[in-house]
């Protein structure tokens, strides 16, 4: 069969390649074409578009590349209507892919499966129209979700489980390193990146093997590390007499850019090794996302720092927009406060310092929040969400 895929973001592109390998595994015949990145384009098929063209995030950027989006747009849905697909499949991305969901319906009698749902039960809730018309299939990846699209809105989905559960548990699994090889492999690798390039590793912080680590994920965009690496960084100063601070850049941020926020601060830097950077810290200080389902899923205890502009307008506007009480995937899925929220008007040196010596070893906050983790585990269930799609999609698909 022929499946289009449309991702628009890095993490779309990681969770659209692993559903593309459980859908060749289903399907012998499995053809694909689709709006991605690398990782999808390692996994087979067609690339019309790689993502980085279509992943304009925020108002005045996408005001400023509305001609690029309408093209983009308009390109799309040319290309379905001539490839003829036996199923369009959406991940994520909203703005973009629900207006192809609304042209495959109004134009073409194939259905339009959407893998990992908009964010809808936090803003723009309205969407559930749209969804509800033009998508004939929601694959979940998010236990709450079933209890918002089927009980709220009586639109039936299939919940398959977490992927980014599913790479943690991979990882944990197969990661052998100890503290001690990781710090002599990335210090080597720094080293070796300096020879080549002609360059020197003297600026570069060494990791220490007689330091437990602190680990900091500033989010994935220039403007979240802009706001809140340098709050993170000096919160974290203060417990640097005993413990180091590392930094886990983002795919697609330069070297240059986290300069200018590290230079001369005690604080390094690890490309490319988030996960295993988290198999080996004590404690984390995160920006809310995906990242924090998994430095949980690491059992690391973290506290979630979001600064954002005017905080006490933002402040209301949580209060009384939002639809949900909770900003981080680890409160969500809980249901309740397992890992403390610093945004807004509560997002302060003093917070972010004193929520961080609570979660340390031998803090107070420690242990509850990893009783609190296990809780979020068991809500998670299903193992293998890319495979219990697939099966579905798969499965549906045939006559």
């Amino acid at each position: 069969m022929k499946y289009y895929i449309i991702a628009g973001e890095a993490s779309g592109d990681l969770h659209a390649s692993h559903l593309m390998k459980a859908l060749q595994r289903e399907d012998a015949d499995a053809d694909f074409r689709f709006f991605g990145g690398d990782m999808m384009s390692a996994a087979g098929g067609t690339r019309v578009k790689h993502y980085r063209e279509l992943a304009y995030m925020g108002f005045v950027p996408v005001l400023l590349h509305l001609r690029t989006i309408f093209r983009n747009m308009a390109m799309c849905k040319d290309d379905i209507a001539t490839w003829q697909p036996d199923v369009v499949i959406l991940v994520d991305y909203p703005g973009f892919n629900l207006s192809i969901a609304r042209f495959v319906k109004d134009h073409m009698d194939i259905p339009v499966y959407y893998y990992i749902s908009p964010k809808i039960w936090a803003w723009k809730e309205y969407r559930i129209k749209n969804i509800r018309r033009d998508v004939s299939e929601m694959f979940s990846i998010l236990p709450f979700e079933v209890d918002f699209y089927e009980n709220k809105h009586g639109y039936k989905i299939n919940y398959v489980g977490n992927p980014t559960a599913d790479e943690v548990a991979q990882f944990r699994m197969s990661y052998k390193e100890t503290f001690g090889d990781f710090v002599k492999r990335i210090n080597g690798s720094v080293a070796d990146d300096a020879d080549k390039n002609g360059t020197t590793s003297s600026s570069v912080l060494p990791l220490r093997s007689d330091r437990p680590v602190i680990a900091l994920l500033a989010g994935s965009r220039r403007q979240e590390i802009k706001d809140n690496l340098p709050d993170m960084i000096k919160a974290a100063y203060a417990y640097a007499d005993r413990y180091q601070i590392v930094l886990a850049a983002a795919p697609g941020i330069s070297p240059e850019y986290y300069r200018r926020f590290v230079y001369g601060k005690k604080v390094s830097v690890v490309y490319g090794e988030t996960y295993a950077l988290l198999s080996h810290a004590v404690a984390a200080l995160v920006t809310s996302g995906t990242a924090t389902l998994e430095t949980a899923l690491f059992d690391v205890p973290q506290v979630v720092c979001y600064e954002t502009p005017i905080p006490k307008v933002i402040a209301f506007l949580r209060r009384h927009v939002l639809k949900v009480k909770y900003i981080s995937l680890v409160n969500l899925i809980a249901g309740n406060e397992v890992v403390p929220e610093l945004v807004a008007d509560t997002f302060t040196l003093d917070n972010i310092r004193h929520n961080l010596g609570r979660i340390l070893p031998g803090g107070d906050g420690r242990e509850e929040m990893m009783c609190g983790y296990e809780q979020v585990r068991e809500k998670l269930g299903n193992a293998g969400a890319a495979e219990n799609a697939a099966r579905i999609m798969v499965a549906k698909l045939r006559p």
